[in-house]
């Protein structure tokens, strides 16, 4: 084959210059690229924050809440201005216990310890709902207790040492309650309704809980129904952050073995009438 016929019929290679210059211009981004990377972000922003919304509302709504403590009805346990975190889950696993530090509804019940003001158009409305559901303003009529009794208890003020006694069983309330204050400032002896809760501050001097509301309905308990969880944890501010476990005074044997006997001595109290019944029956057939 000649050399004419070769450089006819055969590609030609490029040169190193040549595709070292195609390389660069197929690498080079084209014009406006970054505007375009810059435009979709602010585009798209709108879309993250409605989907961030929802998420913490369905968060909000069924797993963990964040909530303001606008009082201090809780101190030392809990200052004004504190943040924690509530397990709207727990109690589908398991009982609402004494020692429980909960948040609960006062809807139709409870007058506020605190009062906030309406807001003055829509648009402060949805930024007070955000606060609500993040945790940075309180909400309007949510309160922060400790459970002293549960349905079935006879919750009783005070003994010859000034202690509060839960059926008879005295509690030993140092390790939480506000320093200098007594367990209670007035005398009460209440029985707890089935499915109803007695809670009370750990700053009993400055707190209106159950005490304060025996004049309403229920004798001062709030329904079981109106919890939304249990507070677990502080988590602002940090130097502050920690866990919020029941105390060890409500794990006395003598509490729990009555907390283990109550359903046993109803199930007694309704299995003896169900046995007579049946005699009778058998009596009759014969």
């Amino acid at each position: 084959m000649t050399s004419e016929s070769q450089e006819h019929g055969a590609a030609r290679r490029p040169a190193k210059d040549e595709v070292d210059v195609v390389a660069e211009e197929t690498q080079k981004p084209a014009k406006g690229a970054k505007k375009d990377k810059k435009g979709s972000f602010w585009k798209e922003l709108p879309v993250l924050v409605v989907v961030a919304l929802v998420l913490a509302l369905i968060i909000k709504t069924f797993v963990i809440q964040a909530f303001y403590i606008p009082s201090e009805s809780m101190e030392n346990t809990l200052l004004k201005n504190d943040r924690v975190l509530v397990n709207k889950l727990v109690y589908h696993t398991r009982d609402i216990e004494r020692g429980d530090v909960v948040v609960f509804s006062g809807v139709d019940s409870w007058d506020g310890e605190f009062q906030l003001e309406e807001p003055s158009n829509p648009v402060a409305a949805f930024f007070r709902w955000v606060g609500t559901a993040f945790g940075v303003v309180p909400g309007e009529k949510d309160y922060i207790k400790r459970v002293i009794g549960v349905g079935g208890d006879n919750v009783k003020c005070c003994d010859s040492k000034g202690r509060i006694t839960i059926n008879g069983v005295p509690i030993d309330e140092g390790g939480y309650l506000y320093p200098g204050n007594e367990p209670s400032d007035r005398f009460f002896d209440v029985k707890v309704p089935e499915g109803r809760l007695w809670v009370m501050g750990d700053h009993r001097l400055v707190s209106l809980d159950s005490r304060a509301h025996q004049g309403d309905p229920g004798g001062g308990s709030i329904p079981e129904s109106q919890v939304i969880g249990r507070a677990f944890v502080i988590v602002w501010p940090f130097n502050r952050a920690g866990t919020l476990p029941i105390p060890d005074t409500f794990a006395q044997p003598a509490l729990q073995a009555l907390g283990g006997a109550v359903p046993l001595v109803a199930g007694f109290a309704l299995a003896v009438p169900l046995v007579l019944v049946r005699r009778r029956l058998l009596v009759k057939k014969r």
